[in-house]
Parts: structure tokens; C-alpha cells; sequence
């Protein structure tokens, strides 16, 4: 079974609000990225919310997916990887870890990571455009232990790099990998390629 997980505790400090509820295109940015992940192949999805968190799950409450409160948020994205994690059956067999600020990732590309996970049995999966590595990633979870070991302040980036044998890249046609949203900048600039139709 593959799950995914989706990372939307961030404080959006620098965005002044709580980013994940701003409008974006007919829903929000949160409820738009939930409705690409489970579209996809993941079996089942669980998003970890924090800061706002009783805002965002009223509005995500009627989403077909399992909601949990990471107590640690403020100590950072690592600390929703790991207590999602911790959540997942011993029976799950990899995670896709998505991040809520990237409404503009497809349902495509996640399956292209799990398509890729199947076939090439490489224990991670990063999608990669024009040679830059970007997210959501796929991880089996024969490195569930390891992940609970890696210090804080290096997160994934200490698994990744400590495996260059076991990586799959999956050139993906979209540029959307490798932007997030963390200002307003950033929104407004999604939100006009939205208008305009521009799913690059």
C-alpha cells in the first residue's frame, strides 16, 4: 500500500495569512492540492496539519482523507514528516511526501513517481525538470527507522543524499516541482497563471 502524505502545518509566516486557505482558482490552495493527490495512485492520504489547524480542517473536513495535528510544528517540515509517518500502518510499503503550497504539481506526476517506484524498485523517487530535483517525493519505507534517526536540521535531504544508489529521477514536463508558495509574490503570480490557463 502507498500512501501519501501531505505537509500543510507551515505558520506561512512570511505570507502574513494562512496561505493554505487562500483562494485559488474554484477552491483553495489546500483543497487543490488534495483533490491532485487523491486522484492519483496513492492508496490512501493523510494530511498533517499545525498551525491554523482548526481553520483548515473544517474546511477540508468533507475531502476523502485522514486528517492528524502535528503537537511539534513549530519545530519545523521534519517534524510533520515525522509524525506522519509514525501514523502509517507497518503494512504501508512507501510514502509520497507533498507539500500544501504546491497546488500547481498534477496528479500526473505522482503517479509517475509510483509507476516508477514499481517498476525500478528504487527505494527514492524524485521527479526532476531540466536536471533540477524538485517535490513531491516517493519513499519505500525500508527507510522508515532511518528517517526517525536523521537530525532535524538535515531532514530528507540526509536520506537522499546518503542513498545516491537507490534514487530513480522521472523528468517531469512541468516546472511546478521545483515553485511553492510562500509570499504573496509567489501567489499572485500563481494565481494569474491560473487565469490564464498556464499549466506549466
Amino acid at each position: 500500500m502507498i500512501f501519501a502524505i501531505i505537509l500543510a502545518a507551515g505558520e506561512s509566516k512570511r505570507m502574513g495569512e494562512t496561505k493554505l486557505l487562500l483562494p485559488y482558482g474554484e477552491e483553495t490552495i489546500i483543497e487543490t492540492v488534495i483533490g491532485n493527490v487523491v486522484r492519483s495512485k496513492a492508496d490512501k492520504t493523510l494530511v498533517v496539519l499545525g498551525s491554523d489547524w482548526h481553520k483548515i480542517a473544517e474546511k477540508i473536513r468533507k475531502s476523502r482523507v485522514s486528517v492528524t495535528i502535528n503537537p511539534h510544528y513549530q519545530r519545523g517540515m521534519f517534524s510533520s514528516v515525522l509524525h506522519g509517518l509514525q501514523l502509517l500502518p507497518e503494512s504501508a510499503q512507501a510514502v509520497v511526501i507533498v507539500l500544501a503550497d504546491q497546488p500547481r504539481v498534477p496528479t500526473s506526476v505522482i503517479n509517475s513517481l509510483i509507476r516508477a517506484f514499481k517498476k525500478y524498485r528504487k527505494g527514492i523517487v524524485l521527479p526532476v525538470y531540466k536536471n533540477a530535483r524538485g517535490h513531491p517525493v516517493l519513499i519505500d519505507l525500508k527507510y522508515r527507522q532511518e528517517i526517525k534517526n536523521i537530525s532535524p536540521e538535515k531532514g530528507l535531504r540526509e536520506l537522499i543524499y546518503s542513498h545516491p544508489d537507490d534514487i530513480r529521477e522521472v523528468k517531469v514536463s512541468t516546472p511546478s516541482i521545483l515553485k511553492d508558495i510562500d509570499d504573496r509574490e509567489d501567489y499572485f503570480h500563481e494565481i494569474e497563471k491560473v487565469r490564464l490557463g498556464d499549466k506549466a
